[in-house]
């Protein structure tokens, strides 16, 4: 069906249909790191600049590092919050608190620690899922929001969009898990960037190392893992309250790369949100920031600075 084939098309293309692009990127000079305790975690929170806040959210596969080439464009005339999502990168790992609904009560408490009313919001991947749960428990706080090529659970075709074979590490868990991937993580890391990718390359020696390097620290994977767990037990149940409560009212702009999820995030977040408007990140599988950097950060630029 139409659904899948933008999840799954174009996924085995050539490497010379794209461009190389970025290595890991350095914040700017004034970013500085604030540890804010939230429900038992130590969240680690880059902040920098000044004005308008922008909070951005990462996924799996990453850490809030993704974001420096995007926080060096908006980082003039803007405060910019960047936390690694809870039990991930440099953030700790409680036990519990990995649904959705809880981490996006969290990131408003972030918000609060800082000072910050409302801000804009940029998410990718896991990031999205906790994204939707901060906008539908707190819209007025959230004003305008570009999220970028993941699903939501339990939102428009998701019972379709986890057929996917692509997707089987949305259910990879059990008692075993870390034993099997212990010491493996960069084998494991690997396999997402180069399934999930429309040109593998893009995705250089240097990126792979630095986040394998993050994923090996004690506890990290297992918790990331915890975050896949919630999906069909927590998350899909909450948004689907959420949703019958009403659409979020801020305007949205859903980005889709032409290699993975296309033109079905739009479609997802017209489910969810009164005001969407979708693009196409092209040449690109679902690692935007490390594949079409330039181009990321071109259109959610865009988006945000538009009056």
């Amino acid at each position: 069906m139409r659904i899948l084939a933008n999840i799954l098309v174009a996924l085995f293309v050539t490497a010379s249909a794209c461009p190389a692009s970025a290595k890991i990127e350095k914040f700017p000079a004034g970013f500085r790191i604030e540890r804010i305790m939230i429900d038992g975690a130590s969240m680690y929170v880059r902040v920098g600049g000044k004005g308008p806040a922008i909070v951005m959210l990462h996924g799996f596969g990453d850490t809030g590092d993704m974001w420096a080439p995007m926080a060096a464009a908006l980082v003039k005339g803007h405060t910019i919050i960047v936390p690694d999502l809870r039990g991930m990168g440099l953030s700790t790992h409680p036990e519990g608190g990995y649904d959705k609904k809880s981490q996006g009560a969290g990131i408003a408490k972030i918000m609060d620690a800082l000072k910050v009313d409302k801000a804009d919001l940029i998410t990718h991947d896991i990031g999205n899922m906790v994204g939707y749960a901060l906008a539908a428990q707190y819209p007025d706080r959230i004003t305008k929001w570009a999220i970028i090529d993941a699903p939501i659970p339990g939102i428009g075709p998701w019972d379709d969009i986890l057929k996917s074979p692509l997707l089987w590490h949305f259910n990879f868990r059990g008692p075993d898990v870390d034993r099997l991937v212990k010491g493996r993580e960069r084998i494991y890391l690997d396999r997402f960037y180069n399934e999930l990718s429309a040109n593998p390359k893009a995705i250089d020696e240097a990126t792979r190392n630095h986040y394998a390097k993050l994923y090996a620290r004690p506890g990290n994977m297992h918790y990331a893992f915890e975050q896949f767990a919630t999906f069909n037990t927590k998350d899909a149940v909450d948004n689907k309250a959420f949703q019958a409560k009403g659409k979020l009212p801020m305007p949205i702009l859903a980005l889709g790369a032409d290699h993975s999820f296309g033109e079905t995030q739009a479609l997802v977040m017209r489910e969810v949100g009164s005001n969407v408007e979708g693009s196409i990140i092209a040449n690109s599988g679902h690692w935007i920031m490390e594949e079409q950097p330039a181009l990321t950060v071109k259109l959610v630029s865009a988006f945000i600075d538009k009056k």
